[in-house]
């Protein structure tokens, strides 16, 4: 069996000959991404502070049994809520399928912390549902019976937003990959419940295992709602420490250690699914036919849909709208110009260097080894799995050791020694976004090149054009697709980024993610509404986009 040593050698020979101005200029992207994540680890092996110990002997096994809760609650509940939802849609045919297949992923739409606020403020003593009940159905709920000011709410509110992913991903590999499987079932006497418990549930593990992912990283980055709604985890006591002890060291302390329990994620998922595959048995597909449910099961089926669906995205979307209609002349000001401007031109700086980047890693991991170029495309995804915060700090230490190696360079340019200029810039808060989202640009990308084939760029290459007037002129013109997904889907995620903006934005630069939690936290809940609902709407298109790439791609 090959040792390490010799395939780390072959690894730098196979370099040393592919190596060119893509490989290095992708490797440099690469960086970008790895030396804040190596900051934020290093702080495991850093002398700890007097703060220090006193977090870890009071507060930090409360902060980890929060953690450990709120991802445990949200993720059984949301993937269980995805795949059952995801099974009625595809598996049977119902009053209103067609339009329940594309408006159960519109939650997604909606941005957690938006959810909280709002869940918080209807389901209060004083808010539309109690206040309903009381005047005209004369019925007094006992205190705490629908609140979610709680844990409890936190994991109903990132349940109903996050179950889509889980839905998306099933729905797409039920469609694609089980009719036969399920056909077969089905004629030799399977139904119901133990159709989708004896054959649905293990066929459909790798969406599951996709999708729960997804859901279990996004929760873990959360930081709007479980603040909003006191909840103490790893990610608030990162911003309990850095803004309440003023504490820098200590904060990056406590995102190496959530930096391990995500790493420690990642490999149990890798170690479950080792030496498994999931594949069909033939190249011959074929779409899920419906079966056709009557009467009460066809009821019981449509209002489960509704239900989620109106919890989930309808009636706060409607109570936004409400909200809005009564705080629009008082928000509407010319400051409010000034925060969408924020919003927008970092999320299209942001856009439009993810893009960049993502093209360079993507066409590079094509054209070199194969081992280089897996490597290469896990490091340029390494960001999304990481939470905000994390990345946040990793990016603030980072750009205040650059500033100290800079220092002499400020004195000669007629500035105060120790002054800190890169690490109060936008350019810092910049950075953050690429390392954060250069995954979805990256995966994009990877998608596009997938779907040309290399013999296009041989053959251009056979007839003498360069490695530059080959991608110029033949592969560029086929990612246009790509390019549009890869910008869409990033500039959408930098305008709802809400944890990573409030700890790296430069003085007085808000967006509208900032504005709207800081209405919500200051209790202005009705001038949240107007931010937040064009929050809805850029988020909307994002999703929209999503689904209709899906409806080309079947």
């Amino acid at each position: 069996m090959e040792g390490i040593p010799m395939r780390l050698g072959r690894m730098i020979r196979n370099f040393k000959r592919q190596a060119n101005g893509w490989l290095i200029a992708s490797l440099a992207g690469a960086a970008v991404i790895l030396l804040p994540i190596l900051f934020v680890l290093s702080g495991l092996f850093q002398p700890a502070n007097d703060n220090w110990a006193t977090i870890r002997q009071y507060m930090l096994s409360d902060y980890i049994v929060g953690t450990v809760k709120i991802v445990g609650f949200t993720g059984v509940l949301a993937t269980v809520l995805g795949l059952v939802l995801a099974w009625l849609v595809v598996g049977y045919d119902f009053p209103l399928r067609r339009f329940f297949r594309w408006g159960l992923v519109l939650p997604l739409a909606m941005p957690p912390y938006i959810m909280a606020y709002t869940y918080s403020t209807m389901t209060s003593y004083t808010g539309v549902i109690q206040a309903t009940l009381r005047n005209h159905f004369n019925i007094m709920l006992p205190p705490g019976t629908i609140e979610v000011m709680s844990g409890r709410g936190a994991v109903f509110v990132l349940t109903l937003c996050l179950f889509p992913y889980v839905f998306m991903i099933a729905t797409a590999f039920l469609e694609r990959q089980s009719a036969s499987y399920i056909e077969n079932a089905r004629l030799l006497g399977r139904k119901g419940i133990s159709l989708f418990c004896r054959v649905v549930l293990p066929i459909s593990r790798p969406a599951v295992i996709a999708g729960s992912m997804l859901v279990v990283f996004e929760v873990i980055s959360d930081y709007g709602v479980v603040s909003y709604f006191g909840v103490q985890t790893l990610s608030t006591a990162i911003f309990q420490t850095w803004f309440g002890m003023y504490d820098v060291d200590s904060a990056i302390r406590l995102a190496s250690w959530l930096m391990v329990v995500v790493i420690g994620i990642y490999v149990l998922e890798r170690f479950l699914r080792r030496n498994r595959r999931f594949h069909t048995t033939t190249s011959q597909t074929k779409p899920m036919k419906p079966q056709r449910l009557k009467r009460a099961p066809a009821i019981a089926a449509a209002a489960l849909c509704l239900i989620v669906f109106m919890l989930a995205f309808l009636l706060p979307l409607l109570q936004i709208i409400v909200w809005t209609t009564w705080t629009y002349e008082k928000v509407w000001r010319s400051n409010f110009l000034d925060l969408m401007a924020n919003t927008l031109t970092g999320a299209l700086i942001a856009a439009c260097a993810v893009v960049l980047l993502a093209i360079l890693a993507a066409r590079t991991a094509r054209t070199v080894d194969s081992t280089i170029g897996y490597t290469l495309s896990r490091l340029m995804t390494a960001g999304y799995a990481v939470p905000g915060a994390v990345i946040a700090v990793g990016v603030l230490a980072l750009f205040i050791r650059l500033d100290e190696w800079l220092s002499p360079v400020y004195v000669m340019m007629g500035k105060e020694e120790g002054v800190l200029v890169l690490s109060l810039s936008l350019f810092m808060l910049i950075t953050g976004y690429i390392v954060r989202f250069l995954a979805s640009g990256y995966n994009a990308m990877e998608t596009g090149y997938d779907k040309i084939p290399k013999a296009y760029s041989e053959a251009s290459r056979t007839l003498g054009k360069s490695s530059a007037a080959t991608f110029f002129r033949v592969e560029l013109p086929l990612l246009k697709g790509s390019l549009l997904s890869a910008f869409i889907l990033t500039f959408v995620e930098v305008v709802k980024e809400l944890p990573l903006t409030l700890l790296l934005r430069p003085f007085n630069f808000d967006t509208l993610a900032t504005r709207t939690y800081q209405y919500a936290v200051d209790e202005r809940i009705f001038e949240a509404a107007l931010p937040s609902l064009m929050l809805i709407g850029i988020s909307l298109v994002s999703v929209m986009f999503i689904w209709n790439y899906r409806i080309k791609e079947r």
